[in-house]
């Protein structure tokens, strides 16, 4: 599988459902008919193009000071840029770097320091200008782990999910600003609070922060479940969900109330309208379309989705198969 362990692709096809069962509409769910056709609901495009021809694109995040995006590899580590107005991404990080094995969630806080999650270790921060290593936190012990999302809240606290763990870290400014190697520390343990599932089955996936610095929403991409994480407090509470759920849920994106997630087996896209301070969240709408090509993470800009197509059940982790060349960010509307 090419740089991927047995151990890492055998549980990372344990964090999806069989796609037959994802397609099912769960207890309380809005029915089948409420998913309209794609070509009815969303407009599906290219944005960019990832060199490559093993990429397997997994997270994309975009710099709020310059309207870059940044897209990473899961397949090598790479991490790629996007610029607006060109079509083809440059390598801004390429495969390897810093003994990277692979790089799943992306994101670029407001004072301009890249965050890169390596699923097998931890996460590295990089400054964008000079693309220098500032720092690095690794998964202390050696029980599975999956580090895979992260987060950043408006005081600069990054908050970052282990899916093998159920656990949420928390890096400071402080700590990034100490430099060298350190520990990641346990913000939430949230193992009491997910559903039971399968042993090796993945639970907490994306993660955003509240625009006001309260809380931070996660979704259990096993159960379907999501999750209020007070900052202050500690506290965590399930959210409650109208009109379907999270099954399958990867990236998440959070605007004006509003949440976007993608459904990566089902090749989906859901809208929900985030109420009570985060308590409640109301599905709005949800479209899918074959287009999506197993989409991972999502970002929003001026109106557009930018949605990842992973490819990872085309000769990738989740599948054997050709994927379409190159690798690529889809651009939805409509959503």
């Amino acid at each position: 599988m090419n740089r991927l362990t047995r151990t890492t692709a055998a549980a990372l096809a344990l964090a999806v459902l069989p796609a037959s069962a994802s397609l099912a509409a769960p207890a309380g769910a809005a029915p089948a008919a409420a998913v309209a056709p794609a070509s009815s609901r969303i407009r599906v495009s290219t944005a960019f193009e990832l060199p490559g021809a093993r990429v397997y694109p997994e997270g994309i995040t975009l710099d709020p000071r310059t309207g870059d995006f940044y897209v990473a590899s899961y397949e090598d580590g790479s991490v790629y840029k996007l610029t607006r107005g060109r079509r083809v991404a440059e390598v801004f990080l390429p495969a390897g770097a810093d003994g990277r094995r692979t790089a799943n969630g992306v994101r670029v806080d407001r004072a301009g320091r890249l965050w890169v999650c390596d699923s097998s270790a931890g996460v590295s921060v990089y400054d964008t200008k000079s693309r220098r290593l500032l720092a690095r936190f690794t998964v202390p012990g050696t029980d599975a782990k999956f580090v895979n999302d992260v987060a950043v809240a408006p005081n600069g606290d990054a908050y970052i999910t282990d899916s093998a763990r159920s656990l949420v870290y928390r890096v400071t400014p402080r700590e990034v600003a100490k430099g060298g190697r350190a520990d990641l520390r346990t913000r939430f343990d949230l193992g009491e609070a997910v559903e039971q599932h399968a042993p090796g089955a993945f639970t907490l996936n994306g993660i955003v922060a509240d625009p006001s610095g309260r809380y931070l929403l996660t979704a259990d991409m096993t159960g379907g479940d999501l999750y209020r994480l007070d900052v202050a407090s500690g506290a965590v509470r399930k959210v409650a969900l109208e009109g379907g759920d999270l099954r399958n849920a990867d990236g998440l994106e959070l605007q004006d109330g509003r949440l976007w997630a993608v459904h990566n087996l089902d090749n989906a896209i859901s809208r929900w309208r985030v109420g009570n301070g985060g308590a409640t969240a109301r599905r709005e709408r949800r479209a899918a379309s074959a287009a999506l090509e197993l989409p991972t993470t999502l970002v929003r800009s001026r109106g557009t989705l930018y949605v990842v197509r992973s490819q990872f059940d085309k000769g990738g982790p989740l599948g054997d198969g050709v994927p379409r060349i190159p690798f690529s960010v889809a651009a939805v509307r409509g959503l």
